[in-house]
């Protein structure tokens, strides 16, 4: 941006960004104070809606190579799925070596040294090669969701002191103009003032939870599940269901006090969550709220066990160790009474409504449906789970409602599974990433995924698909690592809008491996990447993917930037 139009830009009147939350240090809130307008139209090289982990690493690759940036974000978190809907990262095995960008690996290290030098850690866990703050099992960096917000600020902060970045925090994109294939302006909301702000830019990037832009822009998307007769994949369903769309999920933190009593008020929808039993195509395993699940990989029934102390339970999983963001043995004896944990589980899925495409009042709606069925299960720990000495609940758990940020305890947003996706120049299907699918077709067993001549990046998961809208219990089978294609993140008729988030060229089916925290990263940092490059060259995305040797180019520049665009051959 302009040095001398930011500063002309710049207002007596009408706040438009939120202010950074209190928690942030000192040196990073001063460099993402509020910026004042008195112009309603804002201008950068790219506009990018959507703050999540998609859009971070988008405007991080923008801004690192001389770019000015606009970002808009709903809540008044940055960091999407890690912060603002409280998930810590679900990440492959390889994670700290390989098998993401450089950045990404980069930002976890940032993670661990801002423990390490504001937290009291014992020194066995400062010595540890890598740090784990919960020892969560379901990652090797569980951590706090506000400590992801506060690395991204830091880490933004001086491009905003540098008027470079224009974070504009508790914003939503409620209108775009547009001209045939190119999008020329979107209109932003402030949530708290009301007022209304004009975007321009050469390139806008949805990374929106739900590809917010895709229908405003008349972009062409896809929803739900396609039928087998359109993909050909293994496990697509033979009816195509456009409304069939994962379970989303309001998470919320908790850690235990023994002897005290914390126990909620009853939940106004209790009674009704005590007493549900999923109706699906293939049966859950009983009632909802109860310590067993179906295994996702065989629907049969599978118990799980909880215990607030975080004991070993055999071979059973204990739910309290799951996602569990602070082990209180990794800090100096006495800091913490007892661990904290995040209640992302099975039991907390909510599938009764379709957020994809839904009103305002009917997103509300079903917010407030997945946050009584998140209260109902706190409530049900609390009161009736069954102990290992026979009895019932734990009293002693508490909602640590400054975990989350917010005044009821749950997460600022639903965890969303799945968006709308483009209509991508390139799909990714089951046939290319799933292991048994791929295996019928090659005649044998393949190691990695099938390789894309316009790889921008790699990630790895399994497919998992959780409970749907339509009924449809886990959909969960293994793939392979994977690599990106450019061609997944370019609409098939727009020139100047990509796909960042969850919103790309997948399947209902390969959604469920591509969904993931560093896959999102990886996705969002190629393509603030590509704008850099297509800026360069004054070219349009499309033309880098269709000239080899403009392809070529391409990926040997953002190599030397750290991004992985294929897998080791060993």
């Amino acid at each position: 941006m302009n040095r001398r139009n930011f500063i002309e830009n710049i207002a007596l009147t009408g706040s438009a960004v939120a202010a950074v939350s209190a928690f942030i240090p000192e040196s990073a809130q001063a460099a993402a104070k509020q910026v004042i307008y008195q112009k309603t139209k804002l201008h950068a090289d790219v506009v990018i809606a959507g703050g999540g982990l998609g859009g971070c690493a988008c405007a991080f690759a923008a801004l690192r190579n001389g770019l000015s940036v606009i970002v808009t974000e709903e809540t008044d978190w940055i960091g999407g799925q890690l912060s603002q809907q409280g998930v810590p990262p679900d990440e492959h095995d390889w994670i700290e070596t390989h098998g993401a960008t450089q950045l990404y690996r980069d930002f976890r290290t940032a993670i661990r040294q801002y423990y390490i030098r504001n937290y009291p850690l014992t020194e066995s866990a400062k010595e540890r090669k890598n740090l784990n703050p919960g020892d969560g099992s379901v990652s090797k960096l569980c951590h706090e969701p506000r400590v992801a917000v506060a690395v991204l600020h830091e880490l933004f902060a001086p491009y905003v002191s540098a008027g470079r970045l224009t974070l504009l925090l508790e914003h939503k994109i409620i209108t775009a103009t547009v001209e045939g294939s190119q999008v020329k302006a979107l209109g932003a909301v402030s949530l708290k003032s009301e007022e209304e702000l004009i975007l321009t830019a050469p390139y806008f990037v949805d990374a929106t939870e739900m590809g917010d832009l895709l229908p405003m822009t008349g972009t062409e998307f896809v929803t739900g599940a396609e039928s087998k007769s359109e993909t050909n994949e293994l496990h697509a369903p033979e009816k195509a269901d456009p409304s069939n769309n994962q379970a989303f999920t309001v998470c919320f933190a908790i850690d235990y006090v023994p002897g005290e009593n914390h126990v909620i008020e009853k939940p106004k929808q209790y009674d009704f969550w005590k007493n549900f039993a999923p109706k699906m195509s293939k049966p859950w395993s009983g009632k909802l709220l109860d310590l067993s699940y179906s295994n996702p990989k065989t629907l049969q029934p599978k118990a799980l066990g909880f215990h607030p102390e975080g004991v070993m339970m055999g071979q059973t999983l204990n739910l309290w160790n799951y996602r569990r963001i602070i082990n209180k043995e990794n800090f100096k004896k006495g800091f913490y009474t007892g661990d904290i944990t995040i209640v992302n589980w099975p039991q907390n899925d909510y599938f009764l409504g379709n957020l994809i495409g839904a009103s305002q009042k009917d997103f509300q709606k079903y917010f407030e449906g997945g946050k009584q069925l998140s209260l109902s299960l706190l409530y049900w720990l609390q009161t009736e789970a069954p102990r290992p000495d026979g009895g019932k609940g734990w009293p002693g758990i508490r909602l640590r409602k400054d975990i989350m940020g917010t005044s009821d305890g749950l997460a600022k947003y639903p965890y969303i599974r799945e968006s709308r996706r483009i209509k991508a120049v390139f799909t990714i299907k089951e046939e290319h990433v799933g292991a048994e699918n791929r295996a019928l077709i090659t005649g044998k067993k393949e190691n990695t995924a099938a390789e894309f001549y316009d790889s921008v990046g790699v990630g790895y998961y399994h497919i998992d698909l959780h409970p749907s809208t339509a009924g449809n219990n886990y959909i969960d089978f293994g793939s392979l690592p994977f690599q990106i294609p450019l061609g997944a993140m370019l609409p098939v008729r727009m020139e100047n809008l990509l796909a960042a988030n969850k919103n790309i060229g997948t399947t209902h089916i390969t959604n469920g491996c591509y969904r993931l925290h560093p896959v999102e990263w990886s996705i969002g940092e190629s393509v603030g990447l590509l704008i850099k490059y297509a800026l360069d060259k004054n070219i349009i995305p499309k033309a880098v993917r269709e000239k080899e040797s403009e392809l070529k180019e391409f990926q040997a520049f953002i190599r030397t930037q750290g991004i992985e665009t294929e897998w080791p051959k060993s």
